[in-house]
């Protein structure tokens, strides 16, 4: 079945650090973990009552290149559909692809699909406990009490999958942690990883070991936090190393979600970890293989190691922050920076793709939520005044003779021993990886007076730049520090998530004062290049909950509890909300992750039966039962009366 795996290749930019050696396990004909590649998976949105849609659709999937497909199986009447599925795939389609049941508050349904497929997906938040949003505090006695009666309800499926040798994902979502679990260890990833581990301690009570387990959360930084813990959990308390699932939950649709998947499930893998992963994408289930290939492949072939590697990682909060310069560091959000010197400059409609609309007829600019705090320009002439409030650089070389009024002068390595400032005159300095050892002592003499910009080409591991970053920081504390990652030749696609990858494992561990992407490819138009690489740095911010310049969708992937249809749902939300800047919407299909995963929504839209859906403020019920063809302006209207709606300025 290896055969099947997309082609695999290495590639320098992402660190070169070995992947964890987990345990192999076995999912009908293809194992994961161990030596073997990342294995792709997908899940099915039919109704799995609906025999020949569902193996339609399994049919698809395994041809996109899904190597597992995974069926909601919610009650007993799918269980026998899951039956009917299973045989027909298996004796008149001759399929082996492995089927995974995901189920959901019923323990003798997951008993009944453990002798059916080949792979149980259970939750521990609902499978034995209850989520009801309260907080109860129990003593360590009555704790026991609730551990002792979780085994008796799991031991069950244990037994069961033990016999038939079928594995079980242990999988936990941030968003449905049990009552029980958050009374004691809060919405955490503590809670987390502690939640997963009752379950794989009752397991290796037992002696069965053919487990997976995955952390997943909506928040990247949560998402990223739970896996490292839980990874160093099961070393530290001898567990065996269970391979990984890796998943961002209810990452949405189109270019927000594939970044947001990118900054968490890409981070981990280039950390190496990570044996199986899932893209949660509010869209066609074949698009998620895709989004998926694209990040296993960068990792793909790394040398394995026996134990983990997780660096040691310092909470960002607990590092100094730099002083406040011009726009830079003490309590400013990170700054994007744009090197605007790939076409001319002598027409303010230029500044269009960076965010900004200049109006003639009463000589004003205008600007979104996502336009570019830093404009650096080579030796070229600008033709207008730029907007105030976009803070101009300009290489040293020309601005010594062409200065534009406001503009900074960026400065090289080499031209720091001769350079001398005006008092209390800032500049900024642009670093390269093999600049920084050489440049070291004139910038500790000019610390005061200048922003560092480490500009790293794709060809720089990851890990090296991180290295640097570290190095700079801790050398030049109150220094605000940015970095540039600059790539060659990508599609539009693949630079989403290869920036995305590379710039969150900075951003989530480290404070970096601004960021920017550099997208160097002939093919496509400067327009373009910049539109894209803004739009781009903007959602790693995002993902990464460093800086909220839009409204941010908690949207679940449709699957067989869907009430509605949720890609056609989302993208009308999407159209009349995507100008709230900060504003976090949930959309979920069912009941099941929905009031739990968008518990940190502002506003959320949960499909509750038949054609008809609940609207939340926060995790209070507003209204039930609205019809959906009724039921997005009804957001609408929510949102307006409580004073959060504004009428979109200038087009993003």
């Amino acid at each position: 079945m290896d055969s099947a795996v997309c082609v695999m290749h290495t590639e320098t930019s992402l660190r070169i650090l070995p992947r964890r050696r987990s345990r192999e396990v076995s999912v009908g004909g293809i194992a994961m973990g161990g030596s073997r590649p990342i294995r792709l998976q997908s899940m099915t949105t039919t109704d799995t009552l609906d025999v020949p849609k569902s193996i339609a659709q399994i049919h698809s999937l395994a041809a996109a290149g899904s190597e597992y497909v995974r069926l909601t199986v919610p009650n007993k009447k799918s269980v026998e559909a899951l039956k009917q599925i299973q045989h027909a795939l298996r004796k008149e389609h001759k399929s082996d692809i492995p089927l995974i049941a995901d189920v959901h508050f019923t323990p003798t349904v997951a008993e009944e699909c453990a002798r059916i497929v080949e792979k149980v997906r259970i939750n521990p938040g609902n499978y034995a406990d209850s989520k009801r949003f309260a907080t109860p505090q129990y003593t360590d006695e009555a704790y026991a009490r609730e551990l002792a009666r979780i085994r008796e309800r799991f031991l069950p499926l244990v037994r069961t999958a033990k016999e038939y040798g079928t594995t079980l994902r242990i999988g936990v979502n941030h968003g449905s942690l049990s009552d029980r679990i958050m009374g004691r260890y809060g919405d955490t990833p503590k809670g987390m990883v502690e939640s997963a581990l009752e379950f794989v301690r009752i397991c290796e009570d037992e002696g069965f070991y053919s487990i997976v387990l995955s952390m997943k959360a909506s928040q990247v930084r949560v998402m990223v936090t739970a896996y490292r813990l839980l990874v160093q959990s099961l070393d530290n308390e001898g567990l065996r190393p269970y391979p990984l699932h890796l998943g961002v939950t209810e990452a949405g649709d189109g270019a927000d979600a594939r970044i947001k998947s990118a900054a968490g499930i890409g981070t981990l893998l280039a950390e190496g970890l990570g044996d199986t992963i899932r893209v949660s994408l509010t869209e066609a289930p074949e698009r998620e293989i895709v989004v998926a290939r694209a990040l296993a492949e960068r990792v793909q072939n790394k040398p394995l190691q026996q134990a983990p590697l997780i660096a040691n990682k310092k909470p960002t909060q607990e590092r100094l922050k730099p002083v406040q310069r011009l726009c830079f560091g003490g309590q400013m959000a990170p700054r994007v920076l744009l090197q605007g010197s790939a076409q001319p400059l002598n027409d303010p409609q230029a500044l269009v793709p960076m965010g900004y609309r200049y109006r003639a007829a009463i000589d004003k600019w205008e600007h979104n939520d996502q336009a570019i705090d830093v404009l650096y320009t080579d030796a070229q002439p600008i033709g207008f005044e730029l907007p105030k409030g976009l803070l101009h650089i300009q290489a040293y070389s020309y601005w010594k003779t062409h200065p534009h009024p406001g503009a900074y002068p960026l400065l090289q390595a080499d031209a720091l021993a001769t350079w001398t400032p005006k008092e209390n005159e800032l500049f900024f300095v642009s670093l390269a990886h093999t600049d920084i050892a050489s440049a070291l002592p004139q910038l500790k003499k000019r610390a005061s007076r200048l922003i560092v910009w480490l500009q790293s080409p794709s060809k720089v591991a990851v890990h090296v730049l991180e290295a640097d970053l570290d190095r700079l920081q801790s050398h030049l504390p109150q220094t605000p520090i940015c970095v540039t990652r600059a790539y060659d030749d990508l599609d539009k696609d693949s630079l989403r998530l290869h920036a995305a990858t590379d710039l969150a494992a900075l951003l989530l561990d480290r404070p970096c004062q601004g960021i920017g992407i550099e997208w160097n490819n002939p093919q496509i138009s400067a327009q373009e290049r910049y539109e894209v690489a803004r739009k781009t740095a903007f959602g790693i911010l995002q993902a990464c909950r460093l800086r909220m310049s839009q409204t941010e969708y908690i949207a679940c992937p449709s699957c067989g509890r869907t009430l509605f249809d949720l890609e056609a749902t989302t993208a009308r939300i999407r159209a009349k909300t995507s100008h709230l800047k900060g504003l976090k919407i949930g959309i979920m299909g069912c009941i099941v992750n929905g009031p739990g995963e968008m518990a940190d929504a502002d506003y959320g839209y949960v499909g509750s039966g038949k054609g008809k859906i609940t609207l939340y403020r926060g995790k209070e019920v507003v209204a039930r039962g609205i019809p959906t063809q009724k039921a997005v302006e009804a957001l609408i209207e929510l949102i307006r009366q409580d004073g959060k709606w504004q009428e979109p300025l200038v087009p993003k």
